[in-house]
This record gives structure tokens, sequence and C-alpha cells, in this order.
């Protein structure tokens, strides 16, 4: 399943690397694409959408 997020906060490439590493920690499988500028996450994954946004959330991000 292909999944796209508007997240808020990230502002650096460590804000992205956070972001990745907390949605592979779910599924180590998943193609995460990232554009910050945008604060766009596009995830690919079997892995549900809510469990993807609670990750992303537990890193300290908004996500819509």
């Amino acid at each position: 399943m292909d999944h796209v997020f508007q997240v808020q906060g990230m502002t650096c490439g460590h804000c992205e690397k956070a972001v990745q590493q907390a949605i592979r920690q779910i599924d180590p499988a998943a193609q995460v694409q990232i554009d910050r500028s945008q604060g766009r996450v596009a995830v690919s994954s079997e892995v549900a959408a809510d469990t993807l946004k609670t990750a992303i959330r537990e890193e300290g991000y908004a996500v819509a």
C-alpha cells in the first residue's frame, strides 16, 4: 500500500532520518521518500496508515 502524509516540523536532515527510522522500526522493508520542503512523506508499506502516523507522531512531528 502507498501512503502519503503531510508532516510538520521537519527542518533538517536529522528530522528526515528520525522520521525514516521511526517508520522502518515498524516496517523494515518500507520504502520512504521525504520531501522536506513540502512536508511530504510518501511510504510504500503493508502497515496500516494509522500505525505509521503514530510512529511519526511519537518522534515529535505533527501528521495530517
